[in-house]
C-alpha cells in the first residue's frame, strides 16, 4: 500500500509553473546605476538580463526620461532680427567665459554670442575630462541686413548699362544722390567740412568733377556721341622715320568736345536703418561703334562698410562687456 507521505499535499499545475518561469527570466540585475537622479546625466546606467539575453545600456533612456521636466543643459541657436536684441539676449545669458564673434564678410556680415564658451587657459589631458572645456551650444546670432540701397548700388558697380538701363536706374536710386555742395564744387578744402574734403581729395586724384542729380537726368534723356578721327603724321629728321597717330575726340551733337561730369556723390546706409554713409560714384562711358555703354564705379565703399560693420561691433562689445574676436567661431 502507498504511502501517502511519499506525495507531495500540494502540487503546482502547468500555468503556475510557467508563470514562475517567465518571471524569473524576466528578472535583471543592476551592474551600474546613479545613486540619485542628480546623477544621472552624468552616470551611465547598464544592466544584465538572464543567461541569453544580451547586455543593455539604458544611459540614453535613463538621461531622457531624467530631462523630460527638466533640461541638462542649455542648448540652441537663437536668430535675431536687431542687433539690440542680441545685446538684450546676451546680457540675460552671459557668464564669466561668454563671447562675442564678429565676422566681418561684405556678403554675410554676422555677430554671434556663445553664452557657454569655453573658459581660459590651456586645453588639458586630464583623463576625467577638461575642467575648463563648455560645450559651446547656447548661441545668438544676428546677421546684418544689408540695405536695398547698399545692395541696388553694389550690384551696379562696375557693370557696363545702356543709355535707358542707366536711366532708369539713377530715376530709382535718385534719393541716394547728393548735389555737391558749394565747397566742394569750388576745390575749397580750407574751408570743408571733413567729408567735403575726402570728396575733393578724390575728385583730385582721379581729375573729376562732381555732377548734380538734374545733369544725370538730363544726360541720361538725351545723350548722343559722335567720333571724329584725326590723322597726324610726324617726322624724325635725324632718322628719317615718319611716326602716324590718330587722334580720336568724343564730340555732342552740336560739335563741340564733350565735357561731362565723372564724379557723383551717393550718401546711403550700409544697414538697414543704419547711419547714412557719403561716397563718391565714378562716371564713365564707352564707344564701340555706335554702342555706348555706361559705367558707375563706387569708390572705396570697403572703408564704408568697415566703418558701419565696426560702429556695430564696438556698441555691442562696449553694452555687453564680453570679449569679441573677429572671425567664425568653433562648430556647435
Amino acid at each position: 500500500m502507498t504511502d501517502p507521505t511519499d506525495h507531495p499535499t500540494w502540487a503546482e499545475n502547468p500555468g503556475q509553473t510557467v508563470a514562475k518561469l517567465m518571471k524569473s527570466l524576466g528578472k535583471f540585475e543592476d551592474v551600474l546605476s546613479p545613486d540619485d537622479s542628480s546623477e544621472a546625466f552624468v552616470k551611465p546606467t547598464i544592466i544584465t538580463l538572464p543567461e541569453g539575453r544580451t547586455t543593455h545600456d539604458m544611459t540614453s533612456t535613463v538621461r531622457a526620461a531624467a530631462e523630460y521636466f527638466k533640461p541638462a543643459r542649455r542648448r540652441g541657436t537663437a536668430h535675431l532680427t536687431e542687433l539690440e536684441s542680441l545685446i538684450q539676449w546676451t546680457n540675460r545669458f552671459k557668464g564669466e567665459s561668454s563671447v562675442l564673434y564678429a565676422n566681418p564678410d561684405p556678403d554675410a556680415p554676422t555677430l554671434t554670442c556663445i553664452a557657454d564658451y569655453h573658459e581660459q587657459g590651456p586645453a588639458t589631458l586630464d583623463p576625467a575630462g577638461d575642467p575648463t572645456a563648455r560645450h559651446g551650444a547656447h548661441r545668438a546670432v544676428y546677421n546684418f541686413p544689408l540695405s536695398d540701397e547698399w545692395k541696388a548700388w553694389m550690384a551696379a558697380s562696375d557693370k557696363p548699362m545702356e543709355k535707358d538701363e542707366l536711366g532708369e536706374f539713377i530715376e530709382a536710386n535718385a534719393k541716394g544722390i547728393m548735389d555737391p555742395t558749394p565747397a566742394i564744387l569750388g576745390g575749397a578744402i580750407q574751408d570743408a567740412e571733413p567729408w567735403e574734403q575726402r570728396m575733393i581729395e578724390t575728385a583730385s586724384k582721379i581729375n573729376g568733377r562732381f555732377a548734380q542729380l538734374h545733369q544725370l537726368l538730363a544726360m541720361t534723356k538725351k545723350f548722343q556721341v559722335f567720333e571724329t578721327s584725326d590723322l597726324t603724321l610726324k617726322t624724325n629728321r635725324d632718322t628719317g622715320e615718319t611716326e602716324i597717330a590718330f587722334l580720336n575726340e568724343h564730340k555732342g551733337v552740336d560739335g563741340k568736345p564733350l565735357n561731362i561730369p565723372n564724379l557723383l556723390i551717393i550718401t546711403i546706409p550700409v544697414f538697414r536703418g543704419g547711419t547714412p554713409y557719403r561716397m563718391a560714384v565714378r562716371f564713365r562711358y564707352r564707344k564701340n561703334g555706335s554702342t555706348i555703354r555706361f559705367i558707375l564705379s563706387v569708390y572705396n565703399p570697403e572703408r564704408s562698410f568697415e566703418a558701419a560693420f565696426k560702429e556695430a561691433i564696438t556698441t555691442a562689445t562696449e553694452e555687453t562687456g564680453l570679449p569679441t574676436f573677429m572671425g567664425r567661431p568653433e562648430s556647435a
